[in-house]
This record gives structure tokens, C-alpha cells and sequence, in this order.
């Protein structure tokens, strides 16, 4: 099968980084890591979670076109290196993107074959509470994320799919059975299709049956 790219955004504390972490292997995933200017939280690590740099070597990334995305989210930036997208996805991965809508958008101008899924709970309420929960960010952060996330909701049409997540066990799967459709596009099987269609291949069948 063809690789392909798969972008899953939503607001901060719908669950995304959980459910990319508990998503099948077996289908093939190749989660890419996004470089950030901002301070690993508790638990991080810097290659793992994220490529954690100084605004400099941000600012060099960028120009020197490194970057598949780059946006400010809430005084930090963040962007996609490049280099590892391509090489996954010729490889015939499926390449796992958790970004901002802003930079989801991004990507999909130069991959218009990218599959956007958007993840959020399911009210406000309850994201705000697990913002608060996570006691991660002081209450002029939490409510800059609040804010932003109502300035996100009506470019969820611009997304392929929504997976609204209220039990994270059910909320991977759903991304999981998508991811699994999407792989049986014929488009995304073009390797396959050649093989079956080919003329010494139909010419070997004929002589079977007859």
C-alpha cells in the first residue's frame, strides 16, 4: 500500500496525544514528531514527545524551508519537519500528525490527499475540566485555551472527520476503522491494482479457466 498522512487536531486537552499513543501498530503508524519552542512539560522528552529548541533554531528551520508548518500557539511556536513526513510516507507508512488547526490546514494545501480527523470532548464544560485537571498551565493559559478552541470550532468543516471524545477507548477505535477505510482507497492501492491489471497477469488467469 501507498503511504499516506494522517492529521488529528483539536483543542488542548481533547485527548489527542492519548489517543495517538494507544492507536493499533498493526496498521502500519509512524507518528511524526513536531519541534516546539516551548518547555516540556512533566513526564516529557525531548526526541520523543517533541524536538524542544530555542526560537533561534526555530527561526533557522524555518527559513530554510524545513518546515512542512509552522504556527504561534499561545506564546510558543511549533512546526512539522519535512524531512521525516516524506521519508515515512515512501515507505509506505502511515504518518501520524497531532497539530493546530492553523498548521493542519497548512499541510493540507501540499498534501491534498492527507486525511484530517478533528478530536474534541464532548462540551466545553468537560474541557475546561480536564484542563484544570491536568494542572499543567495557570488560569490565564487555561482560559487563552478555552478561547482558542471556540475559534476553532467552525473549521471542523474543513476537516474530512469528527470523533468526538467522551471514552477514550471508543474514541481510538474510531480513528483506527477510519485510518483502516482510508487505506482501502483504490487510489492509496495503486501497486495492487497494476499487478491485477497487468496483461501477462489477466493472460495467465484466461489460460486457468480455460
Amino acid at each position: 500500500m501507498d503511504g499516506m498522512l494522517v492529521i488529528i487536531s483539536g483543542p488542548s486537552g481533547s485527548g489527542k496525544g492519548t489517543v495517538v499513543k494507544r492507536l493499533d501498530p498493526t496498521l502500519g503508524y509512524a507518528v511524526s514528531i513536531s519541534v516546539t519552542t516551548r518547555k516540556p512539560r512533566v513526564g516529557e522528552v525531548n526526541k520523543r514527545d517533541y524536538f524542544f529548541i530555542t526560537e533561534d533554531e526555530f527561526v533557522q528551520m524555518r527559513s530554510e524551508n524545513a518546515l512542512l508548518e509552522h504556527f504561534a500557539y499561545v506564546g510558543n511556536y511549533y512546526g512539522t519537519p519535512r524531512f521525516y513526513v516524506e521519508e515515512q510516507i515512501n515507505k509506505g507508512k502511515i504518518v501520524v500528525l497531532e497539530i493546530e488547526v492553523t498548521g493542519a490546514l497548512q499541510v493540507k494545501e501540499k498534501f491534498p490527499e492527507a486525511v484530517l480527523v478533528f478530536l474534541m470532548p464532548p462540551t466545553l464544560t468537560e474541557l475546561q475540566r480536564r484542563l484544570v485537571n491536568r494542572a499543567t498551565e495557570d488560569a490565564v493559559t487555561i482560559e487563552a485555551r478555552l478561547k482558542r478552541a471556540l475559534e476553532e470550532i467552525p473549521l471542523i468543516s474543513q476537516y474530512d472527520y469528527l470523533v468526538i471524545n467522551d471514552d477514550i477507548s471508543v474514541a481510538v477505535e474510531n480513528v483506527n476503522a477510519i485510518v483502516a477505510a482510508e487505506r482501502l482507497r483504490p487510489h492509496r492501492n495503486k501497486k495492487v491494482v497494476e499487478d491485477f491489471t497487468d496483461s501477462q497477469v489477466k493472460m495467465d488467469y484466461i489460460k486457468l479457466t480455460l
